[in-house]
């Protein structure tokens, strides 16, 4: 084993040596880019667009995603509601980062990079300082609501509401003087769909579009059948990202591997059913080196710690060919088990949320095991999806619209539970839901 580890890092090395440099001299530094997520998301959403900037040569140190304190909107923008934020909560705390990412770079702009909601903020932060912004990026932006009807005015996501409304006006829905990108699905994001079914109203006309997210005066780009979040999270959005700000073709699209992998980030809680990314004090982060092909853990835990009140589980060192279990144990959430692939690269904003109470109809369940993927949404049957050696019944077919799947378990069976995602695949094990345990396989693609 140490001479295939040894042999891995060797042909790590090469793949480093071997990334483009050129680009970025040091008279004339790559621009900083801040990167914005969606609602209810964080900014471990980038993490493969950041490793794959990373192995074109672009610098670590100018890449930046900001953590939204409460990423989930308002039912109504205009009505304070506990755990959400407001358009304006969001435009503030945008604003300061990207205050923050120019001070600490000493960058007169920056690149911004937002996906979904979070191209609301960023249009509003553009809009108000437009000498700040070098190039924007909007994947899935519901430029143009989610919904454009009557009725609902007050929510964000209203294309006749007065927000969107404001936004759009004028005959050129861009800032003047900042390159702006757009980048859309051909039909199969579901937030860009002209029946209700995936809010809530199947069959009720919303007056949407797949065109919804392309701009008056922008670039506007069709990607093809991704979904929302592969707007700006797939391979295929990240070669017109990269392109756009730095005004070349990326030289390569797969991940370079490193020897030694650095891994860090927050936990953060769900309260009340409400996604946040507000710090867990007190919780205990043990991450388990694992065996690829049974999910069995490979001697005593790797890394341990409990946060302080920063919420900070890490720095964690790790090689680049071991695959992990984090074992997250917070106050009032269950004792979340969260099977992930190898990490490649190292990344500095890998959130853990522990998983959020068990839902009553799944309190009969002896065993959990959840598959989750974070950067995208499962499609089928355009995508590969088996978890325990089954298609899911729990995935619609056409748009995708879900990227949770479920496996209940009549009983804690002591053997591998395999999660595939067309060609990442995650072998896990069952934990009993009665001691207030869950399993996630967490897929990286």
């Amino acid at each position: 084993m140490l001479s295939r580890r040894r042999m891995m890092q060797g042909t790590a090395a090469l793949a480093l040596a071997g990334l483009p440099r050129a680009a970025f001299a040091q008279d004339q530094p790559a621009a900083p880019i801040v990167f914005v997520h969606g609602d209810s998301d964080a900014a471990a959403i980038w993490q493969t667009t950041f490793w794959r900037f990373e192995s074109n040569g672009y610098p670590r140190d100018r890449l930046f995603a900001i953590n939204f304190t409460d990423p989930q909107a308002r039912d109504d923008d205009t009505i304070a509601q506990a755990n959400r934020s407001s358009t304006q909560d969001q435009l503030r705390e945008l604003t300061a980062f990207i205050n923050g990412v120019k001070a600490q770079t000493g960058a007169a702009k920056v690149a911004i990079v937002a996906l979904s909601r979070g191209g609301y903020a960023a249009r509003g932060a553009i809009a108000a300082n437009p000498a700040s912004v070098s190039h924007a990026v909007l994947g899935g932006t519901p430029n143009h609501g989610v919904f454009a009807i009557d009725a609902l005015l007050g929510s964000e996501y209203n294309g006749r509401g007065p927000f969107l409304m404001k936004l759009n006006a004028g005959d050129s829905e861009v800032t003047p003087g900042v390159p702006f990108l757009t980048l859309r699905s051909d039909g199969y994001d579901l937030y860009a769909q002209p029946d209700g079914r995936f809010i809530g109203h199947p069959g009720a006309p919303i007056n949407v579009t797949a065109e919804g997210p392309a701009l008056k005066g922008a670039t506007n780009l069709v990607l093809g059948q991704v979904d929302h979040r592969g707007t700006a999270c797939s391979p295929r959005a990240f070669a017109e990202i990269y392109k756009f700000i730095v005004g070349r073709a990326p030289a390569r699209i797969a991940i370079a591997p490193e020897a030694e992998v650095v891994v860090n980030g927050l936990v953060t809680g769900v309260v009340e059913g409400t996604p946040t990314n507000r710090p867990v004090e007190g919780a205990l982060v043990e991450v388990y080196r694992i065996s690829a092909e049974t999910g069995e853990r490979q001697g005593t835990p790797a890394h341990a710690k409990k946060t302080g009140a920063d919420g900070v589980w890490g720095p964690a060192k790790f090689d680049s060919i071991s695959p992990l279990e984090f074992v997250v144990t917070a106050p009032g959430a269950p004792i979340t088990h969260i099977y992930r692939s190898v990490f490649p690269r190292s990344f500095a904003q890998l959130n853990l949320r522990p998983s959020a109470a068990v839902a009553k109809e799944d309190s009969d369940a002896t065993a959990i095991v959840r598959m989750d993927r974070p950067r995208g949404y499962f499609g089928l049957p355009r995508d590969i999806v088996l978890l325990d050696g089954k298609e899911p019944t729990d995935i619609p077919p056409g748009v995708p619209a879900t990227w949770h799947t479920q496996l209940k378990l009549a009983a804690v069976e002591d053997r591998p539970i395999v999660g595939e995602f067309n060609e990442e695949r995650i072998v896990a094990r069952a934990w009993p839901a009665k001691d207030g345990h869950v399993t996630i396989i967490e897929l990286t693609a």
